[in-house]
This record gives C-alpha cells, sequence and structure tokens, in this order.
C-alpha cells in the first residue's frame, strides 16, 4: 500500500466508535456525554448537548433564543419547557401560539389524555373530544379558554402591542407556577409569537375583536415584534438559536439577524451557536428541515458556528437534553440572568457584569 494512501487512511481513522456501557453510566448527563462517541442520531444529540453548554459557558454571554414548534405540551413537554426557562438556560422564547394557548389551557383546569390514534374520531366529535395523534382534549374545556382569553384581553389597555407585550400581560393573570406563560413573565424572560393568530389564542382575540368593533381595543402589532427582536439582537454581543421543530419561530428567529444587519450595524455575524431537533428532512426544500450548514449561506448562522442538528422528535429529544443540563448543571451554574428594561417599543438590557447600555440606532439615512 502506498506511503500517500496510508497517510490518507490515518486522516479519517482517527476517532473510534466506542460501545455504550449503560452499566457504567449514572445519569442522563453521562449517556449523553457517551452518545458523543457513537453514531447516527445519538452522536447528533450528544453534539448538541455540547452546543448548548457552550453557548452557557462563553465568557461572552450569548443571549439564547429558544425556539418552540408542534404538540409539545400534548407531548408531555409542559414541565421540560417551563424548567428550562426557570433554571435560565434561555433567555428569550419564540413559540407558535398553540403552545402558549395549551399551556394556559392546563392553568385554567384543562387536562390532556392518554388516547390512541386508532380513535373513532367522528365519535370523538360527538363527545366534543379532540385528538391530537395519541391525546386527547377536552373541547368544552377548549371553549372555555377562548373565552378566558377574550375577557381577559379586557383589561388590557385600548392601543397596539407586540405579541411580547401581550404575552407578558396574559402570563401575569394565571398564579400557575407549572406554567410556561406564568413562569417567564415572572422571571423577566420575553416571550414572542409571530404567528399569534394562527392559534387558538387568535380565537380568543377575536371574541375581544367581535365585543369592540368600532370601539378603542387591543390590536396586535407584529410589524412592532420585529422591531423588538432587533433590538434584543442588536445589544447581544453573540446569540444562540435552539429549535425543537421548526416552523415559523426557526424562520422568524433566523431573519432577525438579516434585519438587525440592516438596521442595528450587526457586521454580517449570525448565531454564533445553533441546534436544532427535527423530524424533517432537508431534500423537500422546506425552512423546518433545512440545515443549519443551508442558513450560513444566509448569514443566518455564522460561518464558524458551533451547530448540531438531531432528527429526532421532540418528544424524546428534549426530556434527555433538558435531563442531561440539569444532571451537569455544575458544568453552567451559576448563569445569572439578563435584565430586560422595556419603554414602550424599545428595549434596554443590563447584562451580567456589564453596564447598563442601548443600542438602539436609527436606520442610516440614505
Amino acid at each position: 500500500m502506498p506511503t500517500s494512501v496510508k497517510a490518507a487512511r490515518r486522516s479519517f481513522l482517527k476517532r473510534d466508535v466506542i460501545p455504550v456501557d449503560v452499566t457504567q453510566l449514572h445519569n442522563i448527563g453521562e449517556l449523553l456525554q457517551a452518545f458523543r462517541r457513537t453514531s447516527i442520531q445519538a452522536r447528533n444529540l450528544g453534539r448538541a448537548l455540547e452546543v448548548w453548554e457552550n453557548a452557557l459557558t462563553d465568557p461572552r454571554r450569548p443571549t439564547i433564543f429558544l425556539g418552540l414548534s408542534g404538540p409539545l405540551i400534548a407531548a408531555g413537554l409542559r414541565r421540560v419547557i417551563r424548567d428550562l426557562v426557570e433554571w435560565g438556560v434561555v433567555d428569550v422564547v419564540v413559540s407558535t401560539g398553540a403552545i402558549y394557548y395549551q399551556d394556559i389551557y392546563q392553568s385554567v383546569g384543562g387536562r390532556h389524555w392518554m388516547g390512541t390514534p386508532s380513535a373513532d374520531d367522528v365519535e370523538l366529535r360527538r363527545l366534543f373530544l379532540d385528538r391530537i395523534y395519541d391525546t386527547y382534549v377536552d373541547e368544552l374545556k377548549f371553549e372555555d379558554t377562548d373565552r378566558a382569553i377574550g375577557r381577559i384581553t379586557e383589561k388590557f389597555p385600548a392601543r397596539p402591542a407586540s405579541s411580547r407585550e401581550y404575552l407578558e400581560f396574559l402570563g401575569r393573570q394565571f398564579d400557575d407556577e407549572q406554567s410556561i406563560v406564568a413562569t417567564a413573565a415572572r422571571r423577566g424572560v420575553p416571550m414572542f409569537s409571530p404567528a399569534l393568530i394562527d392559534s387558538s389564542i387568535g380565537i380568543g382575540l377575536t371574541l375581544h375583536y367581535a365585543k369592540n368593533r368600532g370601539k378603542p381595543r387591543f390590536m396586535l402589532d407584529a410589524v412592532r415584534d420585529n422591531f423588538e427582536l432587533v433590538q434584543i439582537l442588536g445589544q447581544s454581543p453573540r446569540t444562540a438559536a435552539i429549535y425543537i421543530g421548526g416552523g415559523t419561530p426557526k424562520n422568524w428567529v433566523n431573519d432577525g439577524i438579516v434585519m438587525a444587519n440592516y438596521n442595528f450595524h450587526r457586521q454580517g455575524e449570525g448565531h454564533h451557536y445553533a441546534l436544532q431537533l427535527t423530524t424533517d428532512v432537508p431534500h423537500w426544500g422546506g425552512l423546518s428541515g433545512s440545515t443549519l450548514d443551508e442558513a450560513q449561506s444566509w448569514g443566518k448562522v455564522s460561518a464558524s458556528a458551533t451547530r448540531a442538528m438531531a432528527h429526532l422528535e421532540a418528544s424524546i429529544g428534549l426530556p434527555l437534553l433538558a435531563a442531561a443540563l440539569w444532571d451537569r448543571r455544575k458544568v453552567w451554574q451559576p448563569r445569572r440572568r439578563l435584565k430586560f428594561t422595556w419603554s414602550g417599543d424599545e428595549v434596554t438590557i443590563e447584562r451580567p457584569g456589564a453596564r447598563r447600555r442601548s443600542s438602539h440606532r436609527r436606520p442610516p439615512t440614505k
């Protein structure tokens, strides 16, 4: 065998795959550490933990965005997501409206019930039970939740507001320690939903609209969401994006980088850390399955970003990641929170150990 071939072989054969020995593991953190020397999606999940921990321990204190989509509450992940907010391992939450809604549904007494995907759906309809794959929810309680949201919205000032301001308001209406929106509001973690009306929260807002037609009322200002997002990005020396699923939250947080480059002189740097759990695949060309490498071509993910993408269903992958973070909390604790101070549509962020400042700038004059 030629020497050049031997040298080329050695360049590929540097690290063995190490079989997982479960008898030597003491917790989930050790399991995901072991996954990093395996293959397929186990290795990708182990790599995702590494990316998240790198973001948590970076001395430049990145702002970590958590993007959520899919039936996560129905899957039993409400407490997991709430804990991520409570622990301070995420700084901003961007979600579909459905996840916030089903969180509120449980805060007002709704429940998710174990069912079966082979149920008679016509019979379920007769009984006013809705099916989310193998989970049942109560349509009558959904209606109660819609009406409760409509009534609560009557307390909001009759003016335009971003989803961030409105969701913080909603979160402060519920005394529920297990609630995602209540925990985020209490902890000062901004919540956004760039497609809020595409959810049952939108039904509650429609009830509010119908009651107040022709009168001053709350109005959702979606473009203000963009303005608020780019200010957060503009004040962040680095950012990390964690996507559970894909959809609108992923696209919106990534597009924020483009907007920040235009108006906040971010100098073209995308997310420095990025990870995603998704069941979608890239070859259909859709956003949810598009790779984080592809996002580099848009400048949304930095050319030097630490990144990982695991093709894994969230009801499995997210609890494993969260449990591993908790088991390995000595690696990243303490992590002091960002303090967001809002004045209308402008924000000042106080970063731990940094002087308080605002980076709001007007768009450059042409």
